[in-house]
């Protein structure tokens, strides 16, 4: 049955350049949102379109934001399921739009700028209880999630002949952190204070992964900090390019920053992950989606149902390493942020036991009613 109009969009998205997956095939479209929604509303009511913010071509949340677009995409006129066809959601076409990464699609969620978004479980509980990055902000009360997906690991990027052994190292050398609006820069900054390090005793530069392997090449930058799920295609591609290495997390500060960092763990990359590299202990968090409450339940249980689809999981599966991580048993293991409704409903039907949610946020402090200030004695 088709979607109904996009009526729940509250306020106009901005013209900005989006990837849209092509059902039937493994390409895909760029286009300005301006005119995707123009054509929404010549082409007619039955279709909807679903933007997910994503990441940085150079992480993982972009290719994998474009598999599940594609997969939970049905545009009217698709053939059908059953004969070889889209398996996704009658009447929606998603949208994966790439971003700085966490922080940014957090905000634009807030923003009413896009409906989902794909960030890390810290960022996301962070956000919810007005905490953290976010300690300036209310509480985003609304946010909801989708479904965990993968772990993301702390990536910390060298020159195998290079001096740098630890965290610690990193004090005076040219580092970048990530780009502002990533969810690599809350986690970089957290770990440079667990070793006593602040941006002012580095050389602290606000640059996107494929820039910072860039400079790394030229001997322009000495490390840089990436969060995502791997095999990541900035530091394969800089593996072939470069000998590296990624220094290990696994020592007394470490696990100091373990501490700090809700919702991570141990993360082990194995050996042979990148060229030349061999294993690796690092932190780990999950990458999870999660969307507007403000979305209406139907359209949140069509794309659960799609996401978890054995077509869906297939191309997963097939179009990126990591996808083979992506499993609907894990779907509900360590959620940051409630369920959305329309997301609970498909997984009690699908016979999952729901998780209680996270702790919410405490209410500011309130003086009771009609209560006065005593005078001092």
């Amino acid at each position: 049955m088709p979607l109904p109009p996009d009526s729940s969009s509250r306020r106009p998205l901005p013209r900005r350049t989006l990837l849209r997956g092509l059902l039937g095939g493994s390409c895909a479209l760029a286009l300005p949102l301006g005119t995707a929604r123009a054509q929404q509303s010549t082409v007619g009511a039955g279709i909807r379109f679903f933007q997910i913010g994503t990441g940085t071509t150079g992480g993982t949340y972009f290719p994998i934001g474009g598999i599940i677009a594609n997969a939970i995409s049905n545009p009217p006129g698709s053939r059908e399921c059953e004969r070889g066809g889209s398996c996704g959601v009658p009447g929606l076409i998603a949208v994966a739009q790439a971003t700085s990464g966490a922080v940014e699609n957090v905000e634009g969620i807030r923003d009413r700028r896009f409906e989902s978004g794909m960030v890390q479980a810290d960022i996301a509980y962070a956000s919810w209880r007005g905490e953290g990055a976010f300690k300036a902000e209310q509480p985003f009360a609304e946010l909801r999630a989708i479904a965990n997906l993968y772990t993301e690991t702390i990536h910390l990027v060298v020159r195998a002949d290079g001096p740098i052994q630890t965290v610690a190292d990193l004090k005076g050398k040219r580092v970048a952190v990530g780009e502002k609006g990533s969810g690599t820069l809350v986690s970089a900054r957290v770990l440079l204070q667990a070793y006593g390090l602040t941006e002012k005793r580095i050389e602290a530069e606000f640059l996107n992964p494929g820039t910072a392997s860039d400079r790394l090449v030229e001997g322009a930058l000495d490390a840089f900090f990436i969060v995502g799920g791997y095999p990541l295609p900035a530091v394969a591609d800089l593996a072939a390019r470069l000998p590296i290495r990624l220094v290990p997390l696994a020592d007394e500060r470490a696990d100091r920053a373990e501490s700090r960092l809700p919702f991570f763990t141990e993360s082990l990359v194995e050996a042979g992950i990148y060229n030349g590299v061999p294993e690796t202990r690092s932190l780990g968090v999950g990458a999870q989606w999660l969307v507007h409450d403000a979305v209406p339940d139907a359209i949140v249980y069509g794309v659960a149902k799609a996401l978890w689809h054995p077509a869906t999981l297939r191309l997963l599966h097939e179009g990126h390493p990591r996808g083979a991580a992506i499993r609907p048993e894990k779907a509900l293991d360590g959620l940051a942020v409630p369920l959305h409704s329309g997301a609970e409903r498909y997984y009690r039907e699908a016979g999952y036991q729901i998780p209680p949610p996270p702790a919410p946020p405490e209410p500011p402090p309130t003086k009771a009613a009609g209560a006065t200030k005593q005078p001092s004695r």
